[in-house]
C-alpha cells in the first residue's frame, strides 16, 4: 500500500476519474453545439451583458435544474428496472414541448450511450440500447446519464453536482459567442451561479416524482423560435 492509499483508504478513485472523463467537453456527445434556447433568448434582448446573464442563470436556469432536470436525473439514477427507466424516459419526452429540445436531448443521449459502450463493458448499457432499438424508449440524455452513474458507482450527489455545473457552464460558454462578455466576466457569472449549488442540488433531492417538473414559457418559446431562425450559431 502506497502512502497515498493509506492516507485515503476508503476513497474510490475509479468513479471520480470516470465522472471527470464523461463530464468533460472532450467526451464526444456534441454538447458544445447546443445552446438550449439561449441563442434566441439573446436575440429577444433578454440577455446582453454580464449582469443580465447572471440574472438569467439565477432566475431561469437554476429553478429549472432544481425542480425538473436534477430530479429526473435522480429518478433515472435510482431506477431499479428497465420498465421504470422507460417510463421516466417517456415523461422526460413529454416535458420537452419544443421539438428542437427533444431532438437535442435524444441526440446527446444516443451519442453518450455509444461513447459509453466504447469505454465500459456493462451489459446493461447494451440492454438499454436494445430497448431503444425496440421502440420501448427513446433514450433521453438524462436517462443515459443516470444509468452511466449507476454503472460506474458514481455517488448520486456527485452526479447531480456535475450535471448542474455542466448546465450552467454550457450557457456561459455559449455567451462568449453571443454577447459582449469576456472570459473574466464569464467566470464571475459562473462563480455567482455556482454558489447556488447546495440550494439547487439539495432542493432537488426533496422533489417527488409526482410533483417534478418546471414549465417555463420563455425557454420553450425561445427553443421554438430558434428552430425557424434564418441564421443560427447552434443546433438548438
Amino acid at each position: 500500500m502506497t502512502g497515498l492509499e493509506s492516507a485515503f483508504p476508503i476513497f474510490e478513485w475509479d468513479w471520480l476519474s470516470f465522472m471527470l472523463q464523461t463530464s468533460d467537453a472532450l467526451f464526444p456527445i456534441g454538447g458544445y453545439a447546443h445552446s438550449f434556447g439561449f441563442e434566441e433568448t439573446v436575440r429577444l434582448g433578454l440577455v446582453w451583458d454580464e449582469v443580465s446573464l447572471g440574472r438569467f442563470l439565477l432566475e431561469q436556469i437554476c429553478p429549472a435544474q432544481r425542480y425538473h432536470e436534477l430530479p429526473y436525473l435522480r429518478f433515472a439514477y435510482e431506477a431499479e428496472t428497465m420498465a421504470v427507466r422507460c417510463a421516466i424516459d417517456a415523461e422526460i419526452s413529454g416535458w420537452k414541448l419544443a421539438r428542437e429540445a427533444r431532438e437535442a436531448s435524444l441526440k446527446m443521449g444516443s451519442r453518450r450511450l455509444i461513447a459509453l459502450q466504447n469505454i465500459h463493458a456493462a451489459q446493461i448499457l447494451r440492454e438499454f440500447s436494445e430497448v431503444i432499438s425496440g421502440g420501448l424508449a427513446q433514450g433521453h440524455h438524462l436517462v443515459v446519464l443516470g444509468l452511466q452513474s449507476r454503472v460506474a458507482g458514481v455517488p448520486l450527489v456527485a452526479s447531480l453536482v456535475a450535471y448542474f455545473y455542466q448546465a450552467v457552464a454550457s450557457i456561459c460558454a455559449a455567451s462568449l459567442k453571443l454577447i459582449r462578455i469576456g472570459q473574466d466576466g464569464v467566470q464571475r457569472v459562473l462563480q455567482v451561479a455556482l454558489k447556488e449549488t447546495q440550494q439547487v442540488v439539495g432542493g432537488s433531492l426533496l422533489v417527488e416524482r409526482a410533483s417534478a417538473g418546471w414549465f417555463n414559457p420563455l425557454l420553450e418559446i425561445a427553443a421554438m423560435r430558434h428552430e425557424r431562425a434564418e441564421e443560427r450559431l447552434f443546433i438548438s
